[in-house]
């Protein structure tokens, strides 16, 4: 038998493809690199969340242990039946989805039907509105606090469900429109010439194809507004003073002033706060991607 020669450098016979110079050698090196990075970012984002979840199960013995616990023992959900029971946190919960799902399903309504407008209809100023209903992703919301709270006082909302609800659907109109507009117009104009044909009007047009049709970018716009309207927090705080009408995030920066070293049940009424996002995310989340991305890059 006769041996392979081996020169000083190393072995004389490389596996085609997996030699670092080669082109698929630096693939390989280069998808290596990229997924240690994006697995470090993911554990970097991902570990606030799960120390959360592990506190939210602690009593308040084990919450400041050194070092701390992330498999927490003795488990518990007492936090959890604390958190739900304490200080109206059940009405709070309520108040939140009422106005979430409200704003929700009225912006979605009105910035459909203004994306459809948008995309299919010529009038006179039609470019120009467009642009002026797009300075609204320009301005930061907080600086609009104070000519907020004058037109909701002159409007008499302050201190009422309805005074979120509308502020809320306001500030997601720009957003959705421009997101609908945008696959509004990837639908083939020859679908509803087709139907113009057999006599629909543009209502019937907007409700029977259009809708149907842009499933994905309404379930992005659903998940943004549902969100954005959940966790909402300084317009909230600037004009709500009843306690029974307060909603979610309000409570919950109370009730960690309340019980600043109660972290196990702090924690608990976050996850709590959680849930309704994640759910919706789950509903809606194959559109999401698809309906995400027709609406950014076309228009």
């Amino acid at each position: 038998m006769t041996a392979t020669p081996v020169s000083a450098s190393g072995p004389a016979h490389v596996p085609a493809g997996r030699h670092p110079q080669t082109p698929a050698g630096r693939r390989l090196t280069s998808s290596g690199l990229r997924y240690l990075v994006l697995t470090v970012g993911a554990v970097i984002m991902v570990l606030p969340f799960a120390y959360m979840v592990s506190t939210s199960f602690k009593s308040q013995t084990y919450v400041l242990t050194i070092p701390p616990q992330f498999i927490p023992h003795p488990a518990t959900v007492r936090n959890y039946s604390d958190a739900w029971t304490t200080d109206d946190f059940a009405r709070y919960f309520v108040n939140s989805l009422v106005v979430a799902v409200a704003s929700t399903a009225l912006s979605l309504l009105l910035s459909s039907m203004m994306a459809y407008a948008f995309a299919r209809f010529r009038f006179p100023g039609r470019e120009i509105l467009f642009k002026l209903l797009l300075l609204g992703l320009m301005v930061p919301p907080i600086m609009l606090i104070i000519p907020q709270f004058i037109l909701a006082k002159y409007f008499h909302l302050i201190d009422s469900i309805a005074g979120l609800v509308l502020f809320y659907v306001g500030f997601s109109l720009s957003l959705n429109t421009f997101l609908l507009r945008g696959f509004f117009q990837a639908i083939p104009a020859e679908l509803e010439q087709a139907m113009q044909v057999d006599g629909a009007g543009a209502f019937v047009r907007y409700y029977r194809l259009i809708l149907p049709l842009a499933k994905p970018a309404l379930a992005t716009a659903t998940i943004f507004t549902f969100l954005g309207a959940w966790d909402e927090f300084s317009w909230a705080l600037t004009i709500i003073n009843t306690p029974s009408k307060r909603t979610l995030p309000i409570a919950i920066a109370l009730f960690q002033g309340q019980n600043s070293t109660l972290w196990g049940l702090v924690f608990a009424a976050s996850i709590i706060a959680v849930v309704p996002v994640i759910v919706v995310f789950l509903l809606f989340q194959r559109y999401f991607v698809q309906g995400l991305t027709a609406g950014a890059v076309k228009g």
